[in-house]
Parts: structure tokens; sequence; C-alpha cells
């Protein structure tokens, strides 16, 4: 995919591992189960460190393989979900089944391809991994693109409402479209662009290349910087190497590029050299109005071989019916998905394994929608309207176990009372505030807010605006569609060190274990307590939800508004 959607300083921490005894964090709760199974753990009725613990440690465990989507860890892990959401109590949510089938296409690139590129006569050969990562979502066994004219484009954007295309006056049929990752403003620190420093729609890379294919071009290349993509060149590599996932063409309407990938800035920089440009330049001239697309004097050649199979993976729906309302739902939700196994890749520090567990990312998301499943069925008072507690996949591969959901909803969406994501809780103990992503952009927040006053906490946004982390979790496809989306993260401002040990854990886990081996569940240094806290905000925002009959809104300038008071009476919408 797309590199998984984790905030440098807003993700959660796994502080130490066997591959990285580097971190600085202290902790605490172990949960009283094995490594090998939650089945001997006594739970509880409310939230709980052990059994978040518990659930965390199982589906992070080497047994289920960095549960990859269409391998056996898939089955293990939603055998387990379906498990422990009839432990529970839950109801199949699903017309009576557990799981909703989310059909898709296994596309394995072969990574001995080699992009040739002629710069006026003289060759230059880039590399998979290394240089270059390619990959094709047209399910043809081979795709080949002889001297096709490369050609940069800036940020790859047209933007009719900015007044800015990219693409002005340029036919890029049969060509290879070069581009920068995130928006003209960002480079350029310039507020006036787009929304400055703050990524939009227009920054991220499946628009990107969304945008090329509606352009009808040949092939696109995203030139890589790791301040723009935020992430370094090993996530782009990791998360491009091996098996990847699409839904079939005939379930996702969007364009789509014959080829498309990402070049490494180091290769970019070679390239733009040899054919007489200055890639500095270039970046700098892009992010001004009136920018022209610039023919690099260079063509590209390639034969992307790839192995295609016909898969489906699972989405798993638990149901706790309302009281008074069972039709109208609230949901929870967090992807289960993560990056699998990379067989034959050596382990970054020549030891250890290469099972990408994903403690963090996103076993905690699992764990968290358990557990406050585990409080709402066992409450006192049933809930009036009902929960829905869906875990995803493919989450990894593109937001397509949430998109998939969004158009074949179990509970129709204009039903869907607000959708409430999981996605990387950071266990590195309490803090003073709590990550909103996106903050700003629903009256969701005020039931929030309501929830961390009683804990003397506040609400702030995400710190690394220009990340655009907004458009990188599942909420987002129920934000599209107009329902309500409440995207929380764990806070920064820790109780123990302050904003700045909250800023070094963040930095920490992304240098060594966001998409790696290393992001695994550590009793000894984990630290569950901030977890907690932030379920039962959470689960504060539910209680409202599910008993006041309200219909919360996007604010108002928000792009989704249209749609949900399109979806609504406005009778039901708050002013």
């Amino acid at each position: 995919m797309r590199p998984a959607l984790l905030p440098l300083v807003l993700i959660a921490l796994c502080a130490c591992t066997p591959r990285g005894k580097d971190a600085p964090v202290t902790a605490t709760q172990a949960p009283t189960t094995t490594a090998a199974t939650a089945g001997n753990h006594a739970f509880h009725d409310a939230i709980d460190a052990g059994d978040f613990a518990a659930h965390v440690q199982q589906l992070a465990s080497d047994a289920f393989a960095g549960r990859g989507p269409g391998t056996p860890g898939e089955d293990k892990t939603i055998d387990y979900i379906k498990a422990q959401f009839a432990r529970i109590g839950l109801q199949p949510g699903n017309g009576g089944e557990w799981f909703q089938s989310v059909p898709m296409v296994e596309t394995t690139a072969d990574e001995s391809a080699v992009l040739n590129i002629d710069v006026a006569g003289t060759p230059q050969v880039l590399k998979f991994g290394s240089d270059m990562v390619v990959g094709t979502r047209t399910g043809q066994a081979l795709v080949s693109i002889k001297d096709s004219p490369l050609v940069f484009v800036g940020y790859g954007v047209d933007a009719p409402e900015q007044q800015w295309n990219d693409y002005a006056g340029l036919d890029v049929k049969g060509k290879t479209v070069v581009m920068l990752v995130n928006d003209p403003g960002f480079h350029a620190n310039d507020a006036k662009l787009f929304d400055g420093k703050r990524m939009t729609w227009y920054g991220r890379w499946p628009y990107k290349f969304e945008e090329a294919a509606r352009k009808g071009a040949a092939a696109a290349l995203i030139i890589h910087d790791t301040e723009g993509a935020s992430y370094g060149w090993d996530v782009v590599k990791n998360s491009w190497s091996g098996p990847q996932y699409d839904l079939p063409a005939k379930d996702d309407p969007a364009p789509r590029v014959p080829v498309q990938g990402w070049i490494s800035g180091d290769a970019a920089t070679a390239l733009f050299k040899a054919a007489g440009q200055d890639l500095a330049k270039l970046r700098a001239a892009a992010g001004k109005r009136g920018f022209k697309p610039v023919a690099l004097g260079a063509t590209a050649s390639l034969d992307l071989k790839s192995s295609s199979v016909e898969k489906s993976s699972r989405n798993v729906i638990g149901m706790l019916p309302g009281s008074e309302t069972p039709d109208e739902a609230v949901v929870y939700m967090a992807h289960w998905d993560h990056l699998g196994t990379h067989e034959g890749e050596q382990a970054a520090d020549g030891g250890g394994d290469n099972i990408y567990n994903g403690a963090v990312d996103n076993a905690t998301g699992v764990a968290a929608i358990l557990e406050l499943a585990e409080a709402f069925r066992k409450s006192k008072t049933p809930p009036k309207r009902s929960l829905l507690f869906l875990a995803v996949t493919l989450e990894e591969s593109g937001l397509l176990g949430s998109k998939y959901y969004v158009a074949h909803p179990v509970v129709p969406l204009d039903k869907t009372v607000a959708v409430v994501n999981l996605d990387a809780l950071a266990p590195i103990g309490k803090a003073r505030d709590i990550t909103v992503v996106g903050k700003g952009s629903s009256q969701l927040e005020d039931l929030l807010e309501t929830a961390i006053d009683k804990q003397q906490r506040r609400i702030v946004g995400e710190t690394n605006t220009a990340a655009g982390y907004y458009f990188r979790s599942d909420h987002f496809n129920f934000a599209k569609a107009g329902v309500p989306a409440l995207y929380v993260d764990s806070g920064t401002d820790l109780v123990d060190g302050g904003q700045a040990a909250g800023d070094a854990a963040g930095k920490d886990y992304t240098e060594h274990r966001y998409h790696k081996p290393g992001d695994q569940y550590d009793a000894a240094t984990w630290k569950l307590d901030g977890i907690l806290q932030d379920l039962e905000a959470v689960q504060a925002v539910g209680v409202a939800l599910a008993n006041d009959g309200q219909w919360p809104n996007w604010n108002t300038g928000n792009p989704f508004k249209a749609a949900r008071d399109k979806m609504r009476p406005a009778a039901d919408l708050p002013k």
C-alpha cells in the first residue's frame, strides 16, 4: 500500500523489542495469560489493562505471522476476533454471519524488474527496492512500457477550485509522469497555497496516481522525500514489497494507471542531473502558480511481470442490538491487518525474524474495540441504539476493507449515527491531552471534550499536519460518504516527561518500529494506563451517541457536510 497511517508523534510506541533496545519508556501491566493464547485469561466486565494486553499479545504473536490478508495469519486473526465477539455476547453483525467477504486481487510483482532510463543515449538502471518500487493494479501478468517519455509534472495536481493544474497544456498519453509528494504549499512553506503545511487530499499518493490515470499516463512515479512523505524510504520499500492487495476493478470505480510506484530521492536527483535539470530548483518552481510541466529528455522502459490471484479477505462484524432503536447504530472500528511475513528478507539488524507483528499497528486498535464491546455488553444499562463493532481488513493496502463496507454497509449509512476509529494507540503512559486527527471537523469533538474534561485533559490536533493522517485511516471512507467520523489518537504531552518525552517516543517508534518487524508487544515496557483513559473517553462518546438520540454533523465548511445533510432529514441535524 500505501504506507499505513501512523502519526510521527501521535502513534503508539512499542518501546522495546528483541530487535530494539534503545527505547526509553518504562512500564507495567503484563497480561495474566500465556503468549500462545488468551483462552486462559479471565476477562473483566470493565475496560482493563490486563485484558487489553492479553488481546494485543495474542494478535501480535509470531503465531499470527503478521496478520497478512489472504494468509493463514488472517484465518487465525478473524477466528480470534469472532471467538471474542461471541464470548462477549455480541450477535453476528452481517445478516446472521460474523464475516463480510471482501473480494480482493493479490498481485505480487517480480522484484527482479528494473526500470531502464535512457537519457540522451546514456542508460541508467534503477533497481527494485534500492532505487524504485513499482506495481500494477491491472491484473495483467506482464505490463510493459517502451521508450515512454519522462515528464516532470510538479505535484501532479489538477484542482480547479484552487486554480491549479500541473497538467495544463500537456498530453500525457503514453508518457511516464514524475511528480512530487505532498502539496504545492508544503515545500514552499506558503500558507496561501492549498492549506500550506497541512496536507490536503491532493497531497496523498493515491490521489496522484488516480489523477495520472485520468489524464491517460502510461506510468506514474512519485519522488520520495522523507519530510514530504513523513516516512523514510524503508517504509515505502517494505510496504510495496511482496503481495499487494486491491479490490477487483468492478468493485472500485477509481481509475488505475498501468504502472505506478516511487523513485527514491537519490535516484531522482541523479536522474534529473543526467537530464540537465536541478531537482531542487524544479521543486521550488513547482510550488509557484503558473508552473508548466517539464519534459526531461529521457525515456523509460520496463517489463513488469506480476502474478495475480483472485482471493477474498474478511471484515469481522459484531452487533450489540439497541433496546429502542436497533436500526440505528454507532460504529467502533479498527483494522486487524498488517504486513504479514516478508519471506527471504534479511532482518535489518542481522538477527531476529521478518514477521511484521504489528503490535501497535493495529493490534492495539483491535484490542480496543474488544474491550469497548465487553464494557458495553456487560453494562447494567443496555444502549438504546445498536453498537456495531467492525474489524476491517486491507487497511494497509489502501483502506480497502472499510471502502468495501461503506459500499455494502450492514447498517445503512443514513442510519449510521457516527464512526469512532481506533488505529495505533500509544502504550507510553498517561497524557495531559488526547489527539483528534483532523481536529475541528465534526460535532463529535464536543462529546469527546465533555468526556476528557472529567479527566482534566484537553483535545489537540495532530502535530504533523503535513503528513495527511486524516486521509490515511479507515474513517476516511465513511467521511467521504458523509458519516461523521472521529479518529482518536493518544496524546503526546505525557504526565511523565511532558511533550519532549512524547515527541521522543514518537520519533523512536517511527524510526525503529513503524512498518518494521520491531513493532512487537513488550510486557516489560508498555504502559497502558494512558490507553485506558483514551478508551474510557471514547466509551463516553458512544454512551452519549447511543442514548441521547442525537444526530451529530460535520462542522460548517467541512467538505463532507453536504453529503450528511443530503442523507438525513433537516430536522434531525443540528443547525
